[in-house]
């Protein structure tokens, strides 16, 4: 605004009300027709007259423009440069009539408000539903100033006759009779404090943009600017905020393609591992009987925290309790064992007589677990192991993977051979995914709306089932023979789906069209499974046959190569790394 400064202190930029205020009076060098209520200007309205046009297509009106501007500076608390663009351009933010309509609102001279109203040039149910805003606050205000018969008598001959939102009129008429007003206040959302202030914010809503600017509405805009590019961007992936400066656009730099670590702490294949749904810890297991916890720290290195002993088979899946504190590891048709992630001690194992369990994970409210079994049953356990549910029968494979929704209602499990049952706990609806071939492992969304299903064909099917299931797109390139090769979702809201492969490769697709975009080499041996850190997109895990896990991050990241475990930087305890972490045994209770 030319060479003016603005020596409001910091703290009155951006305040807690939205509105302009009326009091504020500019009585330094600006015109004193500049105020922040927009006040009368000798020149007429630019919308008065011929439309000017703005920007590059012309496509912009110029007095919606300014005026939108000058919305923002006041809501930011600028209101001296808000005053100035007024006096300058010679467009108000709003006309006479609508000025004096919101000092008469913020006055609370509710009479006079009404008749303005009226000659606003309103249809009749905008007025109506104005009018009843206005009255409704002119009624509560009445209530705290214990004025019951002047509220009584407005809620029969003003608010009544206007026949307007009767459900509310009658939530109006139990505020008299009760004996808590406060409590019945807060429970029908009225405030006390700026209540003059959130009533324009409403009136806002009701009234046309052209009467009064919408609250924010620059910010809508940019906003939604800012979302039209960051849609169209392909390899969005960013983590950064998108900038006003320049149009936005990710290369593939902001896919995790370089392994930033190698972490050889196992000692022998690694068949599955998963990050913590806070992304602060990895857990991994292996054939070599053994889960290992690992740390992810601020720079975003991974270190052992815990080597988890104790089973006395391969250690085939891993799954981490809602709130992360407590591990549970699956033996192959062995034990379950529950573990307590800060001290890496065993809390309870989990046994069923002559049956061993084959996969597990946690109910949704984090009080029960739930384990597939080799007898192709499906048991739901409390945490001190008593059964409290089990589905059985023909129609269940012998489970190897399963899900639940976050709302515990949705159970996801392999069927058959070729389906997927979908079955709602508290219905027993069932609903099926079919498919032509055998089917080796599958994951869900983090909205549970779509499945990712692995194929004994080479083939990584996307379904949606939010209902009835539909096949939505698929993805191949990948290898695989002989093994259970695990997917997963990844990336800035899961926009990518990554793999592993039996030709030692990570792969990585765009989830939309299918494509691939990256495929990771590095490996020496099949990649059985991997896991992209859920809350930093710039990280992916991948476990493999050669004993290792890669940690892949961006190709400009400077974070320090350190291989935990390999013989130069650790030491095997029992075939476990001890790193820096503790081998722990599993001591805990035991349920049969």
């Amino acid at each position: 605004m030319g060479g003016f400064e603005d020596d409001e202190p910091p703290s009155k930029r951006a305040r807690a009300s939205s509105v302009e205020s009326a009091s504020l009076s500019v009585t330094s060098c600006y015109s004193k027709s500049a105020n922040p209520l927009g006040g009368a200007m000798a020149r007429p309205l630019t919308s008065q007259g011929k439309e000017v046009m703005i920007g590059s297509k012309g496509i912009i009106k110029r007095d919606e423009f300014v005026r939108v501007i000058t919305k923002a500076l006041y809501t930011l608390g600028y209101e001296k440069s808000g005053a100035v663009l007024e006096e300058e351009s010679g467009i108000t933010l709003h006309s006479q009539s609508v000025n004096l309509f919101r000092k008469q609102v913020l006055d609370g001279n509710w009479d006079n408000a009404v008749v303005t109203l009226n000659t606003l040039g309103l249809d009749e149910n905008t007025v109506k539903s104005a009018a009843f805003l206005l009255l409704e606050q002119k009624f509560f205000e009445l209530l705290r100033n214990d004025n019951i018969m002047g509220a009584i008598k407005m809620l029969q001959s003003e608010i009544s006759p206007l026949g307007v939102n009767r459900k509310r009129v009658h939530e109006m008429s139990s505020c008299i009779i009760s004996s808590s007003r406060v409590l019945v206040f807060s429970k029908l959302g009225i405030e006390c404090s700026n209540s003059r202030f959130k009533l324009l914010e409403e009136l806002q809503k009701v009234l046309p943009p052209t009467v009064m600017v919408p609250e924010r509405r620059l910010e809508d805009l940019v906003e939604q600017a800012l979302t039209v590019q960051r849609e169209a961007c392909y390899l969005h992936n960013s983590i950064d905020g998108l900038s006003l400066y320049m149009d936005h656009h990710c290369a593939k730099d902001q896919i995790p393609s370089r392994a930033l670590q190698i972490l050889c702490a196992h000692s022998d294949e690694v068949w599955f591992l998963q990050f913590s749904n806070n992304g602060k810890y990895l857990a991994s297991a292996s054939n070599d009987k053994s889960a290992i916890i690992w740390k992810v720290d601020e720079s975003g290195e991974l270190l052992p925290k815990h080597v988890l002993t104790g089973h006395e088979k391969p250690v085939m899946m891993v799954a981490w309790s809602p709130d992360d504190c407590q591990l549970l590891t699956c033996g192959m048709e062995e034990a379950i064992r529950r573990w307590d992630v800060e001290s890496g001690k065993c809390i309870h194992v989990y046994e069923k007589s002559r049956l061993g369990p084959m996969s597990c994970g946690w109910f949704p409210d984090g009080k029960q677990i739930l384990c597939g079994l080799s007898d192709q049953s499906l048991c739901l356990w409390d945490l001190d192991g008593k059964q409290a549910d089990c589905w059985k029968g023909q129609r269940i494979s012998k489970t190897t993977d399963f899900a639940v929704a976050k709302d515990g209602k949705l159970i996801i499990t392999i069927n058959s051979d070729c389906t997927i049952l979908l079955l709602n706990r508290d219905t027993k609806q069932e609903r099926l995914v079919e498919e032509d071939c055998t089917i080796t492992s599958f994951s869900l969304s983090e909205d549970g709306d779509f499945l990712l299903v692995n194929l004994i064909t080479e083939k990584i099917h996307l379904w949606n089932i939010r209902n009835d299931p539909i096949l939505v797109k698929q993805y191949t390139g990948h290898k695989r023979s002989r093994f259970v090769i695990r997917s997963c979702f990844g990336g800035f809201e899961q926009s990518f789906i990554a793999s592993g492969s039996e030709d030692s490769k990570v792969y990585i697709w765009h989830r939309a069209s299918g494509d691939v975009i990256e495929t990771l080499s590095g490996h020496a041996g099949a990649v059985n499974c991997v896991s992209w850190n859920p809350t930093n997109p710039h990280m992916l895990a991948s476990a493999s046959d050669d004993h290792t896990i890669r940690i892949w991050g961006l190709k400009k990241a400077s974070t320090k190569h350190r291989d935990h475990g390999s013989s130069s930087n650790g030491t095997h305890v029992n075939g476990s790394a001890n790193g820096n972490g503790f081998v722990q045994q599993c001591n805990g209770s035991r349920s049969k």
